[in-house]
């Protein structure tokens, strides 16, 4: 890897670690910001694509425009949404959002911008649009996005992995989506592999489907049927992975973890304690189960 990737690399991280380190400074810093400022702010994302992009000559116009713009139109809209709906019950312009975020990252639009090993890259600015409208315009409460992590999260994590691992692994090799291997492929690299998974899959996924999607719809619909609806979404969100069709299998597998990861969410209302299950659930699966 080289110098303008890594650089890349901890730019695009630096809204997700701030925000999870030091959200309400960041919030003062924005607040301070001039109103233009404010929203024109986030088209600074745009930087990781243009260190990524333009050493490798494979700089396209259009995609620039498109990672500029796409963090200044979230911010308008959320900024909209702020002034219409202050309670923070949701309004329809979140829902706006979050569909055109997810179905981005879900079904790929975006990543022939990038290198083929740098795709990851594209999740991570769809991610810090969000972060910049949510956290810092929106400043949508509840979201449990401290990534200080507390000894109960760790307690809630692997009590939730302890309740789906069983049930999920009897199911998965009944219906042939998982095969036990007993001696896991390069051990070695397990630690490397649990820390990839936990920052840049665990975390992500956490914050836009527990911290942002079930959050909202426990203020329309309760906290159980928040739960399972953003389970269901969870695992639909799965349908096109390590298959050309639909992927009925590991939808609800998906689906199913979905539940737990909610609960471990919801026990304290944070993310690292959801993220903590969600990536043992893939380190476990990765290494022994794949």
């Amino acid at each position: 890897m080289d110098a303008w990737t890594v650089m890349a690399a901890g730019l695009a991280l630096v809204p997700l670690l701030g925000m999870g380190l030091w959200q309400n400074g960041m919030r003062r810093f924005v607040r301070q910001l001039p109103p233009l400022a404010r929203l024109l702010f986030p088209a600074v994302f745009v930087l990781p694509y243009l260190l990524v992009t333009l050493p490798r000559h494979c700089f396209h116009i259009w995609w620039f425009l498109l990672y500029t713009e796409l963090p200044v139109a979230v911010g308008l809209l959320l900024a909209l949404a702020a002034h219409l709906d202050p309670e923070q019950k949701g309004h329809w312009l979140d829902a706006t959002v979050l569909l055109s975020l997810g179905l981005a990252a879900d079904l790929r639009w975006f990543e022939a911008a990038w290198p083929p090993r740098l795709v990851a890259m594209n999740k991570l600015l769809l991610l810090d649009a969000g972060l910049y409208g949510f956290h810092l315009v929106r400043c949508l409460h509840g979201t449990g996005l401290d990534l200080r992590w507390r000894l109960s999260d760790w307690k809630t994590g692997i009590r939730e992995f302890c309740f789906y691992a069983p049930m999920a692994i009897l199911m998965g090799l009944a219906i042939g989506f998982l095969h036990l291997h007993r001696q896991p492929e390069r051990p070695w690299l397990l630690p490397l592999a649990c820390i990839y998974t936990y920052l840049l899959i665990a975390l992500p996924e956490e914050i836009f489907f527990r911290g942002w999607i079930q959050n909202l719809l426990e203020r329309r619909t309760g906290r159980t049927t928040a739960l399972m609806l953003t389970a269901a979404l969870f695992g639909l969100s799965h349908f096109n992975k390590r298959a050309a069709h639909f992927n009925w299998r590991y939808v609800l597998l998906a689906a199913l973890a979905g539940v737990f990861y909610g609960r471990a969410w919801r026990a304290r209302r944070r993310i690292p304690a959801s993220a903590i299950t969600h990536a043992l659930v893939d380190a476990v699966w990765g290494a022994f189960l794949q």
